[in-house]
């Protein structure tokens, strides 16, 4: 996601989640769900670290909603095992899955790490 932090734009991942891909299922309702909690709102992030594409990971809040935690509770994305530092977050997830919420409701969800892992295989 952007934000904008003092009038300029500041590429943000969000920590501990892996969110489905463009070309991915689920990769537009994701984005959509995400626009959704943080549109138009007033967003805080708590910075973690920078990645190698030179966007700022973090944890965002928009309305006091954390959008991470909130996009996995809707099943709009994955912990992403690899760099989770949340321990909640694997909880959330199962009770989505359980419930076969958002991407959960397919048949066979594919990871998008997995994904982008088979795109580069190809």
């Amino acid at each position: 996601m952007t934000l904008l932090v003092e009038g300029k734009p500041l590429k943000i991942r969000l920590a501990n989640i892996d969110a489905p891909e463009r070309k991915q299922a689920f990769g537009q309702k994701s984005k959509e769900s995400l626009s959704d909690i943080c549109w138009g709102t007033d967003a805080t992030y708590e910075a973690q670290t920078v990645d190698r594409y030179g966007r700022t990971v973090a944890v965002v809040f928009c309305n006091d909603v954390e959008a991470n935690t909130e996009q996995v509770r809707r099943g709009m994305a994955w912990v992403y095992p690899k760099y989770n530092k949340d321990s909640m977050l694997p909880a959330i997830e199962a009770d989505a899955r359980d419930k076969k919420i958002g991407l959960w409701s397919d048949r066979e969800p594919v990871a998008p790490w997995e994904f982008r892992r088979q795109l580069r295989t190809r």
